[in-house]
């Protein structure tokens, strides 16, 4: 990531200067960049010295202590007005505190989220700036040079997300939502796989075919590429032979933790990060297989429909997903008192980024039209939407559960749905449950206050 946003730079016009604490990487880097502008140090106050004030230094650094380490190495080297760029995948808490250190000692300190992989990286990704207010006019131009472009306009993917560790939420953030969209694409694969008996090739094609319309996005389109790879060790495809326990790096489990301090419901992407727990326990769940066999329902119904309606199943699945990570970042602006602008974060996430998708644009659009403080789901556009895929959305779920899959994606996203909506839950029976065993009260629909009752007198 970090050699290719250094090429990034380069081929926009910059002459870039590059570290690496193993001298080595470094001097193999500048080797293959022969001809270009890049300028090199072995040792790290060499390399400050190389650049212009207020020097631009980007940290593409292991998040976690190797970041405060750096920051201490670097701090005593640079002057007031400097600014320091953390763009790994910090946690915003860290960043915040991280700004405050910097600019006591007089310098600048952002916290940038960069999403795209080493291609994004390379070719433009989507950067989500944040931290020290004073730094963005100084940084700027170099992000909106690197970052990638979308619409006849070609707007940059890239606009400041707002003070102290805002950037780094927002990337967090997207990596939930991340995490939910892989989820409900492979719960369709497996509803296709398992329930259809359909092929990878005839699995491909629909994926395909998905891309050309409203799912069109990067993760659908590299799903097909994945499935129409074949194994070189062996007959059959690749996908056929990978093992099924998914790894996480904690971004998503960072977002579900933090939706729970805040209060905030994000069953969906909190699901997805179960989903890969889950799948570690391969083992266990190999030995499950016989003790805990039950008999599918064979399908019987039409494929063409039923693929109509896992379609349906994705598309609402996904507004849904990104309905509770947007609501999320709206109680996380309140609590930290940053001025998050929802459709400008939209915005920049509709190129460059992992989660790059023609659904954006709409969200985008659905939030310059609308009270920001209203959930997605109730936006006219998404409103409409979802009401006209629910039917089709509850058959895809009925029809995975008759063949017994496993779909926590599908379900939650449905259960969040129905929840949201229903004017009358059953918790007026868990008030009640919590007065008689532990006196803490209950609120009444019909008065205000607080009540308490002796529930056995």
């Amino acid at each position: 990531m970090g050699a290719n946003l250094a090429r990034n730079l380069e081929s926009r016009g910059y002459t870039v200067a590059v570290f690496n604490r193993t001298s080595a990487k470094t001097d193999e880097f500048v080797k293959a960049q022969s001809g270009k502008n890049f300028s090199s140090a072995t040792e790290l106050a060499e390399f400050v010295k190389l650049l212009a004030t207020p020097r631009k230094i980007l940290m593409m650094v292991k998040a976690g202590e190797a970041v405060d380490e750096l920051i201490d190495q670097l701090l005593p080297l640079i002057e007031n007005g400097d600014v320091l760029i953390d763009g790994g995948n910090s946690y915003f808490l860290d960043t915040e505190r991280r700004v405050k250190k910097v600019e006591t000692a007089g310098k600048l300190f952002v916290g940038m989220g960069v999403s795209g992989g080493e291609e994004g990286a390379l070719h433009g990704p989507a950067l989500m700036p944040g931290g020290s207010k004073a730094a963005w006019p100084i940084i700027q131009p170099l992000c909106e040079a690197i970052a990638a472009k979308v619409g006849e306009q070609e707007e940059p993917c890239c606009s400041w997300v707002g003070e102290n560790g805002a950037g780094h939420f927002v990337k967090m953030v997207h990596n939930g939502i991340e995490y939910a969209d892989m989820q409900l694409i492979s719960e369709s694969y497996s509803m296709m796989r398992d329930s259809l008996n359909m092929s990878p090739t005839e699995i491909q094609h629909v994926f395909e075919e998905w891309n050309k319309g409203p799912l069109q996005s990067y993760l659908i389109e590299i799903t097909a590429k994945i499935l129409a790879k074949k194994d070189t060790e062996k007959d059959g495809f690749l996908v056929d032979a990978i093992s099924d326990a998914a790894a996480q790096k904690g971004t998503g489990k960072w977002t579900a933790q933090v939706a729970l301090d805040l209060g905030v419901p994000i069953p969906t992407i909190a699901e997805a990060v179960n989903a890969r727990l889950i799948s570690s326990l391969r083992n266990e769940r190999q030995a499950a297989q016989s003790l805990l066999q039950t008999s599918p329902e064979k399908f019987a119904g039409d494929r063409d429909q039923t693929l109509k309606e896992v379609e349906a199943a994705l598309y609402a699945s996904k507004v849904i997903a990104y309905a509770q990570g947007f609501a999320l970042m709206k109680t996380a602006a309140s609590e930290y008192a940053w001025k998050l602008d929802m459709a400008a974060i939209a915005a920049s996430w509709r190129g460059g980024c992992i989660i790059r998708a023609e659904l954006l644009t709409k969200i985008m659009e659905a939030y310059q039209a609308n009270d920001p403080a209203a959930n997605l789901m109730v936006t006219p556009l998404f409103r409409e939407e979802l009401i006209e895929r629910y039917g089709r959305w509850k058959k895809a779920v009925i029809q995975g559960i008759q063949s017994n899959l496993a779909l926590p994606g599908f379900t939650s996203a449905l259960a969040y749905f129905e929840a949201y909506r229903n004017p009358s839950l059953p918790t007026n029976l868990i008030q009640a449950q919590r007065d008689f065993f532990g006196a803490h009260t209950y609120e009444r629909i019909d008065k205000e206050g607080h009540f308490h009752t002796e529930w056995e007198s």
